[in-house]
């Protein structure tokens, strides 16, 4: 779910994309007579129907990046805070090359947006953190980054031995080739920087091939990227986010890591935050920390809020989405009411 002036943890979209593989010896591979190796053999021989010889021979061709385990080891503390983090995405430039994808592509944003409900700054807004709209996918090979991430990473290795298992299996009923194809340093691919679990599951083939190319096809990557929202719960018309107004006596505790709605509209004017927008009391809300350089500032995530972070599970991520949709939606409504 990346991908840059900083380089953060795995789920900042900016840095996966960006990050530079690094060469390995040549001599460096992986030993495919470890334990933990033979069981994923096993595993995906006998659960995904992959011949043994092929995922032998991929696995051989493997190469470990050190590099990567760096990157994922960077400690919280190196997260920026959400007025730089915000900078960084919601920009001039990133703006303007927004608005001009969304000119570029009209016909076909549209389209998805009104198949999907879901609105069409925020499809555009997804891809311009993710890869500056595509122009920045990742140099990693997927099956290195993938390999060392589920073979060298031992407090995920569950879930990226996962990946790589999902990884075998789409490149064949893809037609990917496992030994080119390259992501960010997590594994993620295309422009929408789709893990390959969610690739297999919310990838749209828009046309009639039926191949589902997350690189070169606009129709493919606006559908799925829509596809992957819708799915995970958009509601079509409802608000994604909303700023705060603190009575002088609030009183409040937020969970900075927490993506749950827990709290209510009603529930959180209680405690002293009065929400910015007219929505029923009973509307399930988020409180989020939202720093700023004078000081600590708060908005409030809706159930839209909350789709976004199943796209990448951070609520700077899902805030820097939603304020560049927002300023490139203005931008697009600017252009239009200046053409005579």
């Amino acid at each position: 779910m990346n991908r840059c002036l900083f380089l953060l943890l795995a789920p900042l979209a900016c840095a996966s994309a960006l990050a530079q593989p690094v060469n390995p010896p040549a001599a460096a591979r992986f030993d495919l007579h470890r334990p933990e190796i033979v069981a994923f053999i096993n595993e995906v021989t006998q659960r995904d129907g992959l011949k043994r010889r092929d995922v032998r021979r991929l696995l051989k061709e493997a190469r470990p990046q050190p590099k990567i385990i760096d990157i994922m080891n960077r400690p919280i503390e190196k997260v920026a805070p959400w007025w730089e983090y915000r900078e960084h995405f919601v920009n001039p430039e990133r703006v303007s090359d927004g608005a001009q994808f969304w000119a570029d592509h009209r016909e076909s944003l549209e389209r998805v947006a009104a198949t999907y409900q879901v609105p069409p700054e925020y499809l555009v807004a997804i891809l311009g953190v993710e890869t500056r709209y595509g122009r920045v996918t990742g140099h990693y090979r997927v099956l290195d980054a993938l390999t060392t991430l589920a073979f060298d990473y031992p407090p995920r290795q569950r879930y990226f031995a996962g990946e790589l298992a999902q990884f075998l299996v789409l490149a064949k009923e893809n037609q990917l080739d496992p030994l080119t194809t390259t992501g960010s340093y997590a594994g993620a691919m295309g422009a929408p920087q789709f893990m390959p679990s969610a690739y297999r599951r919310y990838a749209v083939a828009a046309g009639n091939d039926q191949r589902r190319d997350l690189w070169g096809d606009w129709d493919d990557i606006l559908a799925s990227v829509a596809n992957y929202l819708h799915e995970n719960g958009w509601q079509a018309g409802q608000p994604v986010l909303a700023e705060t107004r603190l009575d002088p006596a609030a009183t409040f505790h937020i969970e900075p890591h927490s993506l749950e709605l827990n709290e209510t509209v009603d529930s959180l004017g209680a405690h002293g935050v009065k929400v910015d927008l007219d929505v029923p009391a009973d509307t399930r809300a988020l409180l989020i920390l939202a720093e700023q350089p004078d000081g600590p500032s708060y908005r409030v995530g809706f159930q839209n809020f909350y789709v976004l972070t199943r796209y990448n599970a951070s609520p700077r991520y899902a805030m820097a989405v939603h304020d560049l949709a927002q300023a490139i939606a203005l931008r697009v409504a600017a252009s239009a009411a200046a053409t005579p």
